[in-house]
């Protein structure tokens, strides 16, 4: 497992940090978020988005979507798990498919249901500083999510 810690201090930063990140993530790629109400997972996931050539005006929450799809470099699955009531209830979405496919998989309220997630995943826990500061806390476990955090580090 490898953890590092970003800290960004503006939303430019946040959507610089995103954009990397989604410039650098590969087929197969699950991450899950985490944070308040507010924290900025939708923000990020956007940003993301925009790494992987998806119009950010496209990318909205999929609170009552369940879950929004999007086809850029690679296809973006987003998930939002706020409003199910439990474990079936996500499993009943196809996650495994979505999961071990050639997309990338962002899963917001990730914590919810983690034993479902495959072995290798990032995981951002992002915990609000300021009005438009915010920590991101990434922890790797898996090689391909080590790489995301290696490519951020440098």
């Amino acid at each position: 497992m490898n953890s590092q810690s970003f800290q960004c201090d503006s939303l430019e930063q946040t959507q610089r940090l995103g954009r990397r990140l989604g410039k650098a993530v590969q087929p197969g790629t699950v991450i899950s978020l985490v944070g308040n109400l507010g924290a900025g997972k939708t923000q990020l996931t956007t940003a993301i988005a925009t790494g992987l050539g998806i119009n950010p005006d496209e990318v909205s929450s999929p609170t009552f979507m369940l879950i929004q799809e999007y086809q850029g470099r690679l296809p973006l699955y987003h998930f939002d798990t706020y409003r199910l009531k439990d474990i079936h209830e996500f499993e009943d979405l196809g996650v495994d498919e979505y999961f071990f496919g050639d997309g990338v998989c962002l899963v917001e309220w990730g914590d919810r249901f983690q034993k479902l997630f495959p072995e290798d995943l990032l995981r951002i826990e992002i915990q609000i500083l300021g009005e438009t500061q915010r920590q991101f806390e990434m922890t790797a476990n898996g090689p391909l999510s080590e790489q995301l955090i290696a490519v951020l580090s440098d």
